[in-house]
């Protein structure tokens, strides 16, 4: 199982911003993006996550075999931790939660409800989800978001774990989570170039 990206176009709001992106991410790798804030490093994860269409190019992998962490939790603040990751353990069809529990030392934390949690409690427990998917490619946008040091590295271990594993990981991220496996792809190079605007000359009449 490859993730293959060829000649990619995206587009924010019906206007294209990047475009001719190809990379190729295999088990056991991490792609880290890189590229100035507001440059499509969103769009283009949520393109590749199948949340919306390309405007070109190819995504050879099943999205099925994706999870998509973005900077929403993704959690239901009146039920608590653990019925949190149980419901998307069902969701996925997984089975027991406790390795995600201890992946991100949430079981001192497993019946407050996920209302009451501080912000970086809420963002631990949302990419705790992601040890309850079963799914090899981890798509992932600026997921260290609200996290303090030790959480940052629970987090970074959870990443080696599933790149030993054989799984994948594509991450939009400014922060250095110290993973050898990680390549970067400066995302920069691709951006859009505006759109010609028709019948210039109209513009001056």
């Amino acid at each position: 199982m490859v993730l293959e990206v060829t000649d990619l176009a995206v587009a924010r709001g019906g206007i294209p911003v990047l475009e001719g992106l190809s990379f190729r991410l295999e088990p056991g790798r991490a792609l880290i993006l890189r590229g100035p804030n507001g440059i499509g490093k969103t769009t283009l994860l949520r393109t590749i996550a199948g949340l919306q269409p390309a405007l070109k190019g190819t995504i050879g992998l099943d999205r099925e075999a994706m999870a998509y962490a973005a900077h929403a939790d993704g959690i239901k603040s009146t039920l608590s931790v653990e019925e949190n990751l149980a419901f998307w353990a069902s969701v996925f069809g997984t089975g027991s939660i406790s390795g995600a529990l201890n992946g991100f030392a949430l079981n001192e934390l497993k019946r407050r409800p996920a209302g009451a949690l501080s912000a970086g409690q809420k963002r631990r427990l949302g990419l705790a989800r992601l040890l309850v998917t079963g799914r090899p490619v981890w798509v992932l946008d600026e997921p260290t978001v609200s996290l303090d040091v030790e959480a940052v590295a629970m987090f970074g271990a959870a990443i080696r774990a599933h790149l030993a594993d054989g799984g994948m990981a594509l991450i939009a991220t400014h922060i250095d989570l110290g993973l050898d496996e990680a390549e970067v792809f400066d995302v920069g190079p691709f951006k859009a170039k505006a759109p010609a605007p028709e019948n210039f000359d109209e513009v001056f009449l």
